[in-house]
This record gives structure tokens, C-alpha cells and sequence, in this order.
């Protein structure tokens, strides 16, 4: 079974996504519960004829019993400014949230989706004690998709023709493009762009969510479709690649923190956190992430 904790936008996305290409049982909880019925009768309607999978609402956490995984796509409010606004509030839900699935389901892989992404990734790995490699911070991915959709507007190419577009470290403000990997059509992306133009698209995918929002409210499909994928996989028992955020334990150097780093996921979560070689400006610029995240953490 799939449990989604938020009955929003993201969630729902989520939670159709699964459903209409017939996953698994999805469970839908949120506080508000006769949204999330409401919700889920309207999603039950994508089910296809030859699936034998359903969907249900609740508000009841013990339903989160037998969950294989657990996707957390709930806020206490929405940001305007940065992902940082509602840090303290959020931590306080997040830890609550992993207390319950402690108790109900210590056994699921988590999905994290909620932002500050990385800091509630460290505290609900912390908080559950969960091994942090069930616990995936998704949103590196997301992030990559859109460094993508940068390089492609920026050249007026298909993103097709782009390999190894990849954005580690923090979900926010310090994330990091790793240019020195990518390549379009065979050739290294750094041999077409000068200094200026590697600066406008760093800030383009920083500030990408900023743009998106000057035309809606919030986005919530290309995260659903991240999301989607790291459940496709771990369900259907497949590999996939990705950068994701997990607690770190030394690798990179770093500790004591939750960021985006390659990692290679199957049925039973993280089986690798892939080692990505950098290039020293790339490295300067995760560390300075890095930081900036465990500053945070060490705030709360």
C-alpha cells in the first residue's frame, strides 16, 4: 500500500499519478478528512477497468498500518518569500509525523516532499530512527528537471540531447548545477557557454519556483511526476538513478546533515549513494551547502 500524509495539491498529483497506472492501494490521510474523501472518490475514477487497486481518505493515522511506502506531502503553511519561512513549524509536524509512523508502519520506505526539504528529511530520519537509507528527500530530482529545461530554452534544443544534467546539495537558495557533467549531444555544455551565461542559468534553476510563481499559485506536477517515479520503482522493483536527498555519514565529506546527493534506488530504498566527481568550484559551492543547511538544523 501506498499512504500519501496530505491531502493538497502535491499529494493528490501523487496519489492520481499512482492510481490511474494502477500501482498499488493508495491511502490518502490528511486532518482534514472529508477533503481527502472527497479526493480520493474523484481520483477513484481513474482507476483503470483491469486494475484490482483502489483508494481511500482518512484522517486516521493507525490506517497507515502495512504501508509499503509512505509519502509526506503536508504543510502548516504556505511559503512566499523562501522555503525557510515556516522552518519551525514545519520541524515540530514533521517530527509528530514520524512518531506516528514509527508506531504504525517502521517498516515503509519514506518519501519526503515537504519543504525545507533536507532539514525535515534529517529530523524525520532522526525522529523515527528509521535507517536513513528508507528515508529519501525528494526534490533533487525535481531540480535536475528543471536545470534541464534550462539548458534546453537556453539553447534551443530538445532535452533529449542533454545528458547528465544534475543539481545536488541544498533544495533551495545553495543548490548546485553540476555543469562539469553535462554534455549535449556528445559535447561538453561548458564548451558552448561562457562564465556569464553558467551564472544566468545557476540562477534561473534557483529561482525557478519564484518564476513559476509569478504565473500560479504553486506547482505540484513535475514534483508528482519525481515523486511517481521513485514509487514506480521501488514497487515494480526496478533501478533508478537520481539525485535525492539523505542523510549524510560522511560521504561528500559531509555529516550531520540531509542534502541532494546521487544515489541509485531499488524495491528496499537507497542501496548506493553514488560518489560524483566534482570540479573544485562545484565542491567549494557544496560545502558552502552544506553549511548552510547544518546551520539551519543546529537553529532549531
Amino acid at each position: 500500500m501506498i499512504s500519501i500524509v496530505g491531502g493538497g495539491r502535491v499529494g493528490t498529483s501523487i496519489a492520481f499519478l499512482c492510481v490511474s497506472n494502477a500501482l498499488d492501494d493508495v491511502l490518502l490521510l490528511d486532518h482534514t478528512k472529508d477533503k481527502v474523501i472527497g479526493e480520493s472518490l474523484d481520483i477513484a475514477n481513474a482507476i483503470p477497468p483491469t486494475s484490482k487497486f483502489s483508494i481511500h481518505g482518512t484522517d486516521d493515522y493507525s490506517k497507515l498500518s502495512g504501508s509499503d511506502i509512505v509519502v509526506i506531502a503536508t504543510s502548516t503553511g504556505v511559503y512566499i518569500k523562501n522555503r525557510m519561512e515556516n522552518m519551525s513549524s514545519q520541524v515540530i509536524m514533521i517530527k509528530e509525523i514520524a512518531r506516528k509512523i514509527k508506531q504504525y508502519c517502521p517498516s515503509a520506505i519514506v518519501l519526503l516532499i515537504s519543504n525545507p526539504l533536507d532539514i525535515l528529511t534529517y529530523f524525520f530520519q532522526r525522529e523515527s530512527e528509521l535507517s536513513r537509507f528508507k528515508v529519501i528527500g525528494v526534490a533533487s530530482s525535481l531540480d535536475s528537471s528543471r536545470f534541464r529545461y534550462c539548458i534546453s530554452e537556453k539553447l534551443s534544443i530538445p532535452q533529449s540531447s542533454i545528458s547528465n544534467a544534475l543539481v545536488l546539495g541544498e533544495h533551495g537558495d545553495s543548490l548546485v548545477p553540476v555543469f562539469s557533467g553535462v554534455s549535449v549531444n556528445g559535447k561538453s555544455l561548458l564548451s558552448m557557454i561562457d562564465g556569464d551565461e553558467k551564472d544566468s542559468m545557476t540562477s534561473s534553476v534557483r529561482n525557478y519556483w519564484k518564476k513559476l510563481r509569478s504565473y500560479k499559485s504553486r506547482s505540484h506536477f513535475g514534483i508528482a511526476k519525481n515523486a511517481y517515479d521513485v514509487i514506480n520503482a521501488i514497487i515494480n522493483s526496478k533501478e533508478l538513478a537520481i539525485p535525492a536527498s539523505v542523510v549524510l555519514e560522511g560521504e561528500y565529506g559531509e555529516k550531520d546533515v540531509a542534502m541532494g546527493v546521487p544515489i541509485k534506488i531499488t524495491s528496499k530504498g537507497i542501496i548506493e549513494i553514488k560518489d560524483r566527481k566534482l570540479d573544485e568550484s562545484e565542491q567549494e559551492l557544496f560545502k558552502i551547502s552544506a553549511q548552510s543547511i547544518r546551520n539551519s538544523i543546529q537553529s532549531i
